[in-house]
């Protein structure tokens, strides 16, 4: 009997010398959780016998369980470098299924897809449409080599001050290409519908004090003239509103004819300066990806040449009743088990997730120093059993020598 204690607890001291040295061994590995041994003694026990009077029957592993307590968290150069700030995984999908990992060293494949180093394929939530996420579906986020769509222009805002000391043009009729024919002219840049660009300048025209005509033309065609109005503290009052449209210009490339709503409600009539101010217009052309950005809510969105940007999609994160029933599958990712209960899926920043980092990855939980020390204490279990098997054998062979 005494023979089977001992091995029993040489038996344990090795579990546990296999833990820390796994631990150990992915001290440097990414998104890495450590795992403890636990043990429990073994008791014969029988319907007559007492407690009092019974030994034990030695040790016995009964778990190795994983800690998921928060690693570092270190800033890398890489924007698809993740990090979760909390509670939560990140979901990948491959060809057996989902998978779970807290490792955020993601990469993007030949197709454009972001990818695990493994291949396993980051899941979102894609854009509904609406400005928000379909958290009822998931996706593989793609950033391939996409064109971000143009936008027609169909408004503009101008912000400027017209002299109210000028007076009519020398020359009538306006002309665009004669400069006396007109006061002022405020170029600016519009865009069709297939993202062509457009020279349009608007032609002041001072017709009486604090009478004015915008005469608007594109590519040198005339898109129409309103008329617009000052008064003695000029401020404007004609159009009310400010709100001057203007049609009539149907670009030569096939692009759809367009319509040009003008907001000059911030205009005004001031001294004998003619201020150019500023020009805002709606339109774009198309660009190309320059950057993707990632937000503490797992929001990702692609920057374009254009300066426009588009979200690809929300992180879907995962959390789980009981996280040290996930089962290890390897290269830092689990898989869901009935002892860990069916999956929580979320996003970052909302229930009980945490926030997630880009340029950032979490390293390993495991503590070297607490490591290295449990190792010392692993091997003088080891050591001290063995003590006991040698003692044990040291009796038994007084035992034989008896008869001599």
């Amino acid at each position: 009997m005494p023979f089977n204690v001992a091995l029993s607890g040489l038996n344990a001291a090795t579990a546990d010398l296999e833990v820390i040295s796994n631990n150990i061994a992915n001290v440097n590995t990414t998104g890495f959780k450590g795992s403890r041994a636990e043990f429990a003694d073994l008791f014969a026990a029988s319907n007559v016998g007492s407690g009092r009077t019974q030994a034990g029957g030695g040790v016995r592993l009964v778990d190795i369980a994983q800690q998921f307590s928060q690693g570092s968290v270190e800033y890398t150069s890489s924007g698809l470098d993740m990090a979760i700030t909390g509670e939560g995984f990140f979901t990948l999908k491959n060809d057996s299924g989902y998978t779970y990992t807290r490792a955020g060293n993601f990469q993007v494949d030949q197709d454009g897809n972001v990818v695990s180093p493994q291949g396993g394929f980051l899941q979102v939530y894609p854009p509904n449409g609406a400005g928000g996420f379909d958290t009822g579906s998931l996706s593989n986020l793609t950033i391939a080599s996409m064109t971000g769509a143009p936008q027609a222009t169909d408004s503009a805002t101008f912000n400027l001050n017209l002299p109210a000391s000028d007076a009519p043009p020398a020359t009538t009729p306006f002309d665009p290409n004669d400069p006396t024919s007109y006061n002022r002219s405020a170029p600016f840049t519009v865009y069709d519908s297939l993202g062509a660009s457009h020279s349009a300048t608007v032609y002041y025209v001072n017709t009486a004090p604090g009478q004015w005509t915008a005469n608007l033309y594109v590519d040198g065609t005339s898109m129409g003239s309103q008329p617009i109005g000052f008064d003695q503290n000029g401020v404007l009052t004609t159009p009310a509103g400010g709100q001057l449209a203007f049609t009539g210009f149907t670009p030569p490339n096939g692009a759809a004819p367009m319509d040009i709503n003008i907001d000059m409600s911030a205009i005004t009539q001031y001294g004998d300066t003619w201020d150019p101010g500023t020009i805002t217009q709606n339109g774009y052309a198309p660009g190309k990806v320059t950057g993707i950005d990632i937000d503490q809510n797992g929001i990702v969105s692609a920057r374009f040449s254009n300066g426009q940007t588009k979200a690809l999609g929300q992180l879907a994160l995962a959390d789980f009743q009981n996280a040290q029933g996930l089962k290890n599958v390897g290269n830092t990712q689990w898989v869901e088990t009935a002892q860990s209960g069916q999956v929580i899926r979320g996003a970052a920043g909302t229930g009980d997730f945490g926030a997630v980092q880009s340029g950032a990855l979490e390293d390993s939980n495991v503590d070297l120093t607490s490591q290295l020390v449990n190792m010392i204490k692993a091997q003088r279990n080891y050591q001290a059993n063995a003590q006991s098997i040698s003692t044990d054998d040291k009796m038994t062979q007084t035992i034989l020598n008896i008869r001599n």
